[in-house]
Parts: C-alpha cells; structure tokens; sequence
C-alpha cells in the first residue's frame, strides 16, 4: 500500500497507514457525545474510505447506539484505550479516523464545525470555514469537505 500518512494511538501499540498521499478532508463536531468522548471541547474526524485504513496492533471493537438509536462501531486500543477510527453501519465503506491520531496532526486544518451550538464558549471559530448549528445537512457537509 502506498501511503504518504502514519498515525497510532498514545501508547503506540496500535499503529496504522492511510493509503492517501494527503491530509484527509477533516471537521470538528462540537455535540456533547463528542465533548464526552473525546474529554474535551470537540473531536476531530478526518472522513476515510475504510479499505484506505491498514491496522496493526491490538484493536478492540465496542459498539455505541446513540441517543437517536443509530449504531456507532469505535475502535480503540486494546492497551491504552485510545480511540483510533468508528464505523456507521448506515454508511458502509466510510470510516472516521480521529484525526488527532495522525502522526502529522499539527497540519490539520479543519474544513467544517458541526453542532456548534454546543460548542465550548471559548472555542472561536474561523470565519471562513462553514459551521452548521446542528449536523450539517449531508449534501452540504460532502461540499464542505471536497
């Protein structure tokens, strides 16, 4: 697999390659299961096709429903627990890195914020990146992201 980006989880047991040659395109949601997930203001998911992900290290799948009963599949870590990638049955084929785990993480730029109306009142937000008050509409979500 020819590949241009690494990452892995905090401990580094869980390693992994992105068949890409460029930062995926990546947003930030501000909801409160993200808030409570990631223990901070937002995560950050870089949106990846799932056969573009190769693993190695010790991963342990759990499966999330959500408040709206949707399924969630999150992998983590089976050492350090750290969150690497989830999965949405709905939407097969897509995977969500968390984009925090990239090795070259400091050159993501965000291109969307979703549920900012739970954003943390001290996060500010660029204003020439679009933000959505809720989950974006998925039409424009994919713009957003090209």
């Amino acid at each position: 697999m020819a590949s241009g980006l690494t990452g892995g989880c905090r401990c580094g047991a869980v390693r992994y390659e992105l068949a890409a040659e460029r930062m995926p395109p990546v947003y930030c949601c501000h909801c409160l299961d993200c808030q409570k997930w990631s223990g901070s203001a937002f995560t950050q998911q870089g949106v990846i096709g799932e056969d573009d992900l190769a693993i190695s290290g010790p991963l342990l799948e759990a499966s999330v429903t959500s408040r709206q009963g949707g399924t969630s599949l999150q992998y983590v870590c089976g050492v350090c627990h750290n969150r690497i990638y989830s999965k949405n049955p709905a939407r097969p084929g897509i995977a969500l890195l968390r984009a925090g785990t990239l090795d070259d993480a400091p050159a993501i730029e965000p291109r969307a914020h979703i549920w900012v109306k739970r954003k943390q009142s001290w996060v500010l937000l660029p204003e020439n990146v679009p933000a959505f008050e809720e989950g974006a509409p998925p039409e424009e979500l994919k713009a957003a992201l090209r």
